[in-house]
This record gives structure tokens, C-alpha cells and sequence, in this order.
């Protein structure tokens, strides 16, 4: 047998350590967005999506330091396309390929399912928009979320809507999806309490296209205004044919009918100040450059505006990865107690300070109208 001449195999052994040294230097942080891509809610789950990518990428070019060796962020992205059922399979899928860490989801009906894979796994959830009060209340360490919850958005909403708009009468509809009915429910709970009567309580689904038998019924009930629970790929063909209908009353909804793209989806544009909707976040003055940064770096990168949420999933990326950073470790046993510690995080989308149960402390709320086929923004309230 031919000997391996020495000064190849030290060569050799050079090249192999040089290989190990950059395998390890180049260590990949795999962090997961999961949202709706597909169906009607798509072009917010799009929204989170590119926001978390953006944080990865400037992340990756300022570099990222653990427990003091470099790491790379890496996005994985899944779609439950807004079901329960395929949320789970996302979230069960994502805890079998051992991700970090976990952006999302988009909204509650596929939220709640996954929330307890991903605690039985033991990995950090936080979701930059699922609403349902029950999320954070199940006793899971490892659910936060970056926006306030149903509970807020209802009450406050319908105490607006009474002492504002000095409505008396509201009917009120919903997709029957965990995200619409909660909010719906919350809302008419909150009317009734500051002195309001609610004349109807109908449902449609998140598919729904024609709503003339819930419309004329709710028109002879002569309310001053409709509130909807639900999207704006519902919201918008509802008031569509609201006005076809001669039901010229104010619509009411929250965040998930306050988007840019409610004037397109409803045809005919909204006729100005014909919807109110309170959306579960808000920029403050403190914080107004930030974001205005924020969407011009996101108008740059994909040629779009932000929808709503976008710099929510950012600031979410951003607060695991600073975990990390502090602990020392992308293991989610080791970042997750410092995750649940953090306060003051200067995001983006304003400071944030999580609670005892994973609840954005002092969460803002954003109320808005529409003139001139424009979202305006009327105030912020915390």
C-alpha cells in the first residue's frame, strides 16, 4: 500500500479545517413566518411576510452575533391560508423541522390550534395580529403578541361609535371565523353596555359573495349603522351592495376591514366618512419617524405599501433575535425566559414590553375613516 505523502495530507487537513471553521461561522438561525398566502386574507399574510423578511435581511447585513459566534438568519415561510386545520399542519410541520423560533400566525382560527404544538414543543410564538383574547390566556409561556386583543378593539370601538357618532341602533354581522365573531361579539357586548341597542346579530362566511338576504332583513330593522366582524375581501362587496340596496348607513368594523385596499374591494369606492374602523395598533407621535422609515425601506424593497401589519412581524423578528442575542442562545429553552422579559424594546411599531401573559403592555389602537377613497387617520388611543 502507497503511503499519502506528508505535505498533501497537511494540506489536506488545512482545507478541512478551513471548511469546519466557515460551516461554523456560517451556523443558519431558521426563524418561521406563517400566515394566509393563498385566500382571501393573502395580501395581509404577504404583508407579515415581506415585514419578517425585511428584518432578516438587515439583520443579515449588520450581522448577527450569538452567544459569540456569527450566525445567519434564515425565513422560513408556510401558508395555512387562514384554516385551523391547515394552521396546525403548518405548525406541526415547522416544529418537526426544529425551527427557532415562530412569526405568526396571520389570524386567530389558525392561531389557536397552533399555539399549543408550538408549547408542547417548547418554541416562542408571536403573533403580529391574531386578536382572540384567549390566545394569550391559556397558560402557554411560549405565546406573545404584538397587538392589542379583541377585547380592546370591541369595547373601544362601540363606546366611539356611541359617543361620537352618536349611533343608537347597530346591526351587527359576522364571518364566523374565530377573528370576526370575537370581534363582533366583543363590539355588541361593549354597545350594549355604554347604552346602545343592537337591532340584529347576522353571519355570512369568510367566502361569502352575496349578502341581499341578511341586507334586507337588517334594512327594515332601520339601524344607524352596520357593524362587520371580518375581512376586507368580505367587507368591501358587503358595503358594495349596502348601498345598492339603499342601506346608506355608516359602516363599522375593526383592523381586518381598515386596510388601503377597502375602497378597490368595494367597487365603487366608500363614500367619505361611511366607515369607522379601529385598528389593533398605532403609531404615536414618539414613534412616527420610525415607521415612516420603516415604510419607505418596504416601499424600496417590494414596491408595495404596507398593508397593516407588516411592521408588527418586523418588530417581531427583531425582539426574538434580540432574545437570543442577550441569552446567548437560538435554543428556544434558553432564549424564551429573556423573550419573556423584554421591556422597552424601541420597535418600529412603537415600545415593546411584554406582560405576565405575553400581551403587548400599553397596546395602542389606531381609529380611521375614509375621505376621498383615502384610510385618514383620526387619533391613536391607548
Amino acid at each position: 500500500m502507497t503511503g499519502f505523502p506528508f505535505h498533501q495530507l497537511a494540506v489536506a487537513l488545512l482545507a478541512f479545517g478551513a471548511i469546519a471553521a466557515h460551516a461554523q461561522d456560517a451556523a443558519t438561525v431558521r426563524i418561521a413566518h406563517v400566515g394566509a398566502l393563498t385566500g382571501g386574507a393573502a395580501h395581509f399574510g404577504k404583508d407579515t411576510e415581506r415585514g419578517a423578511q425585511l428584518a432578516v435581511d438587515e439583520l443579515n447585513a449588520k450581522g448577527v452575533t450569538i452567544g459569540g459566534r456569527k450566525v445567519r438568519l434564515q425565513l422560513v415561510s408556510e401558508d395555512d391560508a387562514g384554516d385551523p386545520r391547515q394552521g396546525a399542519a403548518a405548525a406541526q410541520k415547522l416544529v418537526d423541522s426544529k425551527v427557532q423560533g415562530v412569526v405568526g400566525h396571520l389570524t386567530s382560527g389558525p392561531s389557536l390550534p397552533a399555539s399549543r404544538i408550538y408549547s408542547n414543543a417548547g418554541i416562542p410564538q408571536i403573533t403580529p395580529s391574531a386578536t382572540m383574547p384567549q390566545l394569550t390566556r391559556q397558560g402557554f409561556k411560549t405565546m406573545f403578541r404584538m397587538v392589542a386583543d379583541d377585547t380592546r378593539q370591541g369595547t373601544a370601538m362601540a363606546k366611539y361609535a356611541h359617543d361620537t357618532l352618536k349611533l343608537g341602533k347597530v346591526a351587527v354581522i359576522d364571518d364566523r371565523t374565530a377573528y370576526g365573531q370575537g370581534l363582533a361579539s366583543e363590539f355588541a357586548k361593549g354597545f350594549r353596555a355604554v347604552g346602545g341597542q343592537v337591532v340584529a346579530n347576522e353571519f355570512t362566511n369568510d367566502k361569502a359573495v352575496d349578502f341581499s338576504a341578511i341586507l334586507t332583513s337588517i334594512k327594515a330593522k332601520r339601524p344607524d349603522a352596520v357593524f362587520y366582524g371580518g375581512m376586507d375581501a368580505v367587507g368591501g362587496p358587503l358595503l358594495r351592495q349596502m348601498r345598492a340596496l339603499g342601506l346608506n348607513v355608516k359602516l363599522l368594523g375593526g383592523d381586518g376591514i381598515c386596510t388601503t385596499a377597502l375602497p378597490q374591494l368595494a367597487g365603487g369606492g366608500v363614500p367619505d366618512e361611511g366607515v369607522y374602523c379601529l385598528e389593533a395598533g398605532g403609531i404615536d407621535a414618539a414613534h412616527q419617524k420610525g415607521y415612516d422609515d420603516f415604510r419607505a425601506r418596504y416601499k424600496a424593497k417590494y414596491n408595495a405599501d404596507v398593508q397593516v401589519y407588516a411592521p408588527y412581524a418586523y418588530d417581531a423578528v427583531q425582539v426574538m433575535v434580540a432574545a437570543m442575542e442577550k441569552a446567548g442562545s437560538s435554543e428556544p429553552a434558553k432564549y424564551l425566559p429573556v423573550l419573556a422579559k423584554t421591556s422597552g424594546y424601541p420597535g418600529v411599531s412603537g415600545t415593546v414590553s411584554f406582560d405576565e401573559k405575553g400581551d403587548l403592555k400599553d397596546s395602542a389602537l389606531t381609529l380611521y375613516t375614509y375621505r376621498g377613497n383615502n384610510r385618514t387617520l383620526l387619533s391613536v388611543i391607548r
